[in-house]
């Protein structure tokens, strides 16, 4: 046992994140509308800072709009697709029978808004975002 500890002791660690597996009914939608609107609004500063003449600090606010931009449409994926493959339940998909579609669509969403600076696919995402959120809360009606 020693051996085996001093060995797990070598590799490698890094965190991993995760919502429970337990049945807590813990859940809120909020974090992906607020990542949704983060995109969009890194999207509309973007935009607005490559009107202007760019500076040394414009270019590294660009790289840095860019990063949140990426980091909150990831975020944004990640709390539907917990929604998704946590909370709803084949009950839902009875009474939502749009709900696979509008998930999967969103989460496509997300991953073209970490590609793309597109205004328009943005409003998409807050679109989709807040259809799904719509649905959350009417199934815990």
């Amino acid at each position: 046992m020693k051996l085996l500890s001093r060995f797990l002791g070598l590799l490698p660690a890094r965190p991993v994140y995760a919502h429970c597996d337990i049945p807590c009914g813990i859940y809120d939608s909020h974090s992906a509308q607020l990542a949704a609107r983060t995109v969009l609004t890194m999207v509309q500063k973007i935009n607005e800072l490559l009107k202007n003449n760019a500076s040394v600090t414009d270019r590294n606010n660009f790289v840095r709009m860019v990063k949140v931009k990426e980091e909150h449409a990831e975020i944004c994926k990640r709390e539907i697709l917990i929604l998704w493959t946590d909370y709803f339940k084949s009950e839902h998909l009875e009474k939502f029978p749009n709900l696979h579609e509008l998930v999967w669509k969103t989460a496509k969403l997300c991953s073209e808004n970490k590609r793309l600076v597109d205004e328009g696919m943005a409003r998409e995402l807050i679109e989709a975002v807040d259809q799904i959120v719509n649905i959350f809360a009417e199934s815990k009606k």
